[in-house]
């Protein structure tokens, strides 16, 4: 008996969203129109949204002529309606396993800087479903944990309790302007904080979400335009490591350029943190270009690392980072240096189907994986306009499938963690690590 498939979802020029009565939906990988696996089909998560694709008309699957077709046009009586594409944001937690299925080329211009994932309607379920797969269980992040009605009044609590940390005042903006997760936390004193420092960069990434040139797309946060003190570190995290509850507090941070280039100031203020506490986790986030300024990390009193690529391949990790002054093998010591010292080591790797599950690149991964002996890979959906991506990246046809690479990353190295979150120091290695995928 053959699956019925999803609906595809189209929206009007006014933004109002429908489901076609016969055509299917579709998904790309790459630069290819699929259909999805009856594996990666989910419902919509909870707190997630919908996007329109502007301008895009949708690609569908049409079962009757048994191919893919663009769908431009629909016949409401007598009219002809022009329509696009919809596509789904995700809640964090998520790793998509298709782009959505639309006519790129008609676009005028760059997406804004968000993760676009496949969406259609499942007549059956009677709801909304995603190409995707769920790779951590924690809800501390669901958007339903952070209202604003009680944040206000603890953010103006703590900017007078320390009316000349310029640290917070930057935090509190983060938290009020923003609606930054991280840097509620500090406020509500709880679970993850932020601890921004730099405000420069050694990489010119093309999805930077805090800072982009004039005619790109725009960046998603206000970058710290100073170092902060040691003092003005100490001041908001050591009562947060003493306090909160799952207490962390982490280094590098959207709304800032690369910690790593601020050691100096981190290893003194992390230093003193530990001193004061030794409460709480301390995480480093960096793209790890400087590998000769671990070991000082490590010295202070960092409990875990965690780097940035899009890819392990030289030549596509380039492409998108745009190194300044460093090179894609010093990420690679920095990794090796931060296992040999024994700290939990997770990679951040930015997600794109057709680029990450590309063949050479699920090789590349899997060396990797072997010879780093990483703890984890945060699954993270790289937030761009795919198609940009695609081609800047030299996307030419299609990957094996991100549920297929999951798949062979755990059977290979079954104690391999997938995640989306930094995790406290009492949950690097929690009992059941084997069997921590697929996420029930």
């Amino acid at each position: 008996m053959s699956r019925r498939l999803p609906k595809m979802i189209y929206a009007d020029e006014k933004g109002n969203i429908f489901d076609h009565p016969e055509l299917c939906m579709a998904g790309m990988n790459g630069s290819v129109a699929l259909l999805p696996e009856e594996i990666e089909l989910i419902p919509l998560p909870e707190d997630s949204r919908l996007f329109t694709m502007p301008a895009m008309p949708p690609v569908a699957w049409d079962a009757r002529k048994k191919r893919f077709i663009t769908v431009e046009n629909i016949r409401e009586g007598k009219r002809q309606t022009r329509i696009q594409a919809v596509s789904a944001f995700m809640a964090p937690g998520y790793l998509r396993t298709l782009l959505p299925a639309c006519d790129y080329s008609a676009k005028k211009s760059l997406l804004p800087l968000w993760s676009y994932t496949a969406v259609g309607w499942d007549e059956e379920r009677d709801c909304f479903v995603v190409a995707a797969s769920k790779v951590d269980n924690n809800s501390n992040w669901n958007p339903v944990n952070y209202d604003d009605r009680t944040l206000d009044p603890l953010v103006r609590q703590m900017l007078k309790e320390m009316p000349h940390n310029r640290l917070l005042e930057q935090l509190s903006r983060c938290a009020v302007d923003y609606h930054c997760f991280a840097a509620k936390n500090l406020f509500y004193r709880r679970w993850e904080a932020p601890l921004p420092t730099s405000p420069v960069c050694n990489s010119a990434c093309l999805g930077c979400i805090s800072l982009q040139a004039s005619e790109c797309c725009p960046s998603n946060h206000e970058r710290i335009s100073f170092v902060p003190t040691p003092e003005e570190l100490c001041e908001l995290a050591i009562p947060h490591l003493e306090r909160a509850e799952q207490a962390i507090v982490s280094y590098g941070q959207g709304c800032e350029g690369d910690p790593i280039l601020q050691a100096d100031t981190i290893a003194e203020a992390t230093g003193r943190m530990r001193i004061g506490t030794s409460r709480g986790t301390i995480n480093f986030n960096s793209n790890g270009s400087l590998p000769e300024r671990i070991p000082m990390l490590c010295d202070a009193g960092m409990d875990s690392f965690r780097f940035s690529m899009n890819s392990v391949r030289e030549d596509v990790y380039n492409r998108y980072y745009r190194p300044r002054g460093y090179a894609f093998g010093d990420v690679l010591r920095s990794v090796r240096i931060a296992r040999e010292r024994g700290r939990f080591t997770m990679i951040n790797y930015l997600v794109s189907p057709g680029v990450s599950d590309a063949p050479a690149e699920v090789e590349a991964l899997l060396k990797f994986v072997a010879e780093s002996g990483i703890d984890m890979i945060q699954m993270r959906n790289l937030s761009i306009d795919p198609d940009y991506y695609n081609r800047e990246m030299g996307v030419q046809g299609q990957g094996i499938g991100m549920y297929r690479l999951l798949e062979r990353l755990k059977r290979e190295f079954p104690k391999l963690q997938f995640g989306y979150y930094n995790r406290t120091r009492e949950n690097f290695y929690p009992p059941d690590l084997e069997k921590s995928w697929p996420v029930q």
